[in-house]
């Protein structure tokens, strides 16, 4: 038995909870100050609020402030913050954290680093530890393709683990490993970030031809088709400039992502919206006001940014990422949705 703390009560922090628990290890979720409606439900026996499920018996729930005791004696740590937030959480958590530990992440998308360049998750993460964490905490990134819900309720489920630390993902497999839930591990961890950042932001391009769909009562199948292949190679294309390897993105951790975000998510309700006609100012209030946040947006805008950066370095040039122009120019509100998108995803 291992003792795992997850920083973070929202969907997947607590659908973790589940491959954990079967597994026979004791689990401590910490909610943030954002969280703390969902600890109240949970501590009353209720269903997860986000996910409709009950979660597994023998869980401890901890509050914003009992960061120290959630920490306290841990084995593995995971990071269950969306991508706004995590950098900040993990400093308040590196006080009470020990060299050896094991931190897992499942936050998605990107951020600055000190010099104001776009970097992925784990880099950000690896400079917020002090350096005697930094060198024997290894950071392991947790990719898809997974939905919450069916995690939690212990459905079938295959999804990636990526770190350079062979021993991490190995005390990945044998704490988390069920006979429904999966883990594939790679060592590639750039794909797989890159990946799971990016499949957000264009799953709200195949959700505008599902809003298309509803909106003119005939498919735009071939259309979709075309954004998906194209979402792939561009996915590809910018892993491979930052070190990573293609083949991440068009295995599991990619074309599988892709297709469970494309299929169900708040990034595809997003696209919904906008092929129905809905500005995006108008869709995203909505959304906001349903407390549904859409990370594709700020991947979009954050993408851009990282590949001009790789176009100044002349590891891209900006033919490499039409769709991703695109769909930034329509989440930017200037842009028509059909010509942009057949002009990006449609072969010259």
């Amino acid at each position: 038995m291992h003792r795992i703390t997850i920083l973070g009560a929202g969907a997947m922090g607590s659908a973790l909870t589940t491959p954990l628990i079967q597994n026979g290890h004791e689990v401590r979720l910490w909610g943030t100050e954002f969280d703390s409606e969902l600890l109240t439900e949970l501590r009353a026996n209720k269903p997860h609020p986000r996910l409709g499920i009950h979660l597994a018996p023998g869980l401890q729930f901890y509050d914003p402030p009992d960061i120290e005791a959630a920490l306290t004696d841990a084995d593995v740590v995971i990071l269950a913050i969306t991508s706004d937030g995590v950098v900040s959480i993990l400093q308040r958590a590196v006080p009470y954290l020990r060299p050896g530990q094991a931190l897992l992440m499942v936050s998605k998308g990107f951020g600055y680093d000190a010099t104001q360049h776009i970097r992925l998750l784990p880099t950000l993460l690896t400079a917020a530890l002090p350096p005697h964490l930094r060198e024997s905490c290894p950071i392991v990134a947790i990719g898809g393709p997974c939905k919450a819900n069916e995690v939690a309720a212990g459905w079938p489920t295959a999804t990636v683990y990526g770190s350079e630390n062979q021993q991490a993902l190995t005390l990945c497999r044998a704490l988390l490993q069920t006979e429904n839930y999966r883990l594939c591990l790679t060592d590639d961890v750039v794909g797989l970030e890159v990946a799971a950042a990016l499949k957000n932001t264009y799953a709200i391009a195949l959700g505008i031809c599902i809003g298309l769909e509803e909106a003119s009562k005939h498919p735009w199948h071939n259309l979709k088709s075309a954004i998906f292949t194209q979402a792939i190679v561009e996915m590809a294309r910018i892993a491979q400039a930052l070190g990573g390897r293609s083949e991440t993105v068009t295995g599991l951790a990619g074309a599988g992502d892709l297709e469970v975000t494309a299929t169900s998510g708040r990034n595809r309700v997003l696209g919904e919206r906008l092929g129905r006609g809905e500005s995006i100012a108008t869709a995203l209030a909505t959304m906001r006001r349903l407390q549904q946040t859409v990370e594709g947006v700020a991947a979009a805008r954050y993408a851009v940014e990282l590949a001009a950066q790789l176009v100044n370095a002349g590891q891209l040039v900006t033919a490499d990422y039409p769709l991703l122009s695109a769909i930034q120019a329509i989440l930017s509100g200037e842009a028509h949705l059909v010509e942009t998108l057949s002009r990006a995803a449609l072969p010259a």
